[in-house]
């Protein structure tokens, strides 16, 4: 198994973000984006491919999750500037970036902040902004994803109450999605009860942010950009990723008949592993 180091990073405005770093210098660096409620560990079951691929995985907590300084008021496109701080403690002149969920926007945002390091960025299953022109933002997700983040639209204290209030709420997974929490990425049970296991500012601040302007331009994008998504995704509907493809000239836009949220993932056929090997050849690997 490859070797995860962490270490914290000290930001300028004074908060903590929480680093994993699995190679060395001579690796060319992916940055994982973590999903919602998750903590940034970078995803195991693609850690042998990785390796094999001459890829190294940098990650951090967001914050207020795991051991990251929660950051109120934060955006979207905030987190460049921790990606940057981070990118500059590493010094990683260049890194290529992939996203999962809630990760995704936090990729492309990246990428649109940071045009001349971000190399290339997949977002997987990912969101599109709330004021997307013409895309019916929750038409086609399932109804526990929907009042979190309708809750998430009334303010902080709304969210965090229906938070504490909903604990128990089914997940809008489909078959596919629990059978793969069966085999290698069950990964994902550890690192969602982490996400929590510190309070439920990260939830509360990262669906805030998914509901509010992302504060970043999309057109400023310069890097190649992969869209994979599941066609049954019951969490982040399909058509988050069409909307995308349509604003995003030139990107690759990948459906996979019959996935869904997490099922995508371990997809033989143009899943995480080939999006991770479409990442490897823009970056020269």
């Amino acid at each position: 198994m490859t070797r995860v180091r962490e270490r914290d990073i000290a930001l300028p405005d004074g908060r903590t973000l929480h680093v994993y770093d699995s190679g060395k210098h001579t690796r060319y660096p992916v940055l994982w984006q973590h999903g919602t409620p998750n903590i940034g560990s970078p995803p195991e079951p693609l850690m042998r491919v990785a390796k094999k691929l001459g890829l190294r995985w940098v990650s951090f907590d967001r914050p207020a999750y795991g051991g990251s300084t929660r950051h109120e008021g934060r955006t979207v496109g905030s987190i460049a500037a921790d990606v940057a701080a981070l990118a500059d403690a590493l010094e990683l002149e260049s890194f290529a970036v992939m996203g999962h969920s809630g990760g995704g926007p936090h990729g492309l945002a990246c990428a649109a902040a940071l045009p001349d390091r971000v190399s290339a960025v997949v977002s997987i299953a990912g969101l599109a902004p709330f004021d997307a022109d013409g895309l019916d933002w929750f038409d086609g997700m399932g109804p526990t994803s929907t009042a979190a983040l309708r809750a998430a639209q009334e303010g902080a204290e709304r969210k965090r109450r229906h938070e504490e209030e909903s604990a128990d709420a089914p997940i809008d997974f489909t078959a596919r999605d629990w059978a793969t929490l069966t085999g290698p990425w069950s990964w994902f049970t550890e690192i969602a009860a982490a996400g929590v296991a510190t309070g439920l500012d990260g939830i509360v601040d990262d669906d805030l942010v998914y509901v509010t302007p992302w504060g970043v331009d999309l057109a400023a994008i310069t890097a190649p950009v992969l869209l994979l998504h599941g066609d049954d995704d019951r969490v982040v509907p399909a058509s988050h990723s069409r909307w995308l493809a349509g604003s995003l000239p030139g990107c690759e836009h990948w459906t996979l008949p019959g996935e869904a949220h997490l099922s995508v993932l371990a997809a033989e056929n143009r899943g995480a592993e080939d999006a991770l090997r479409w990442l490897a050849e823009r970056t020269g690997r």
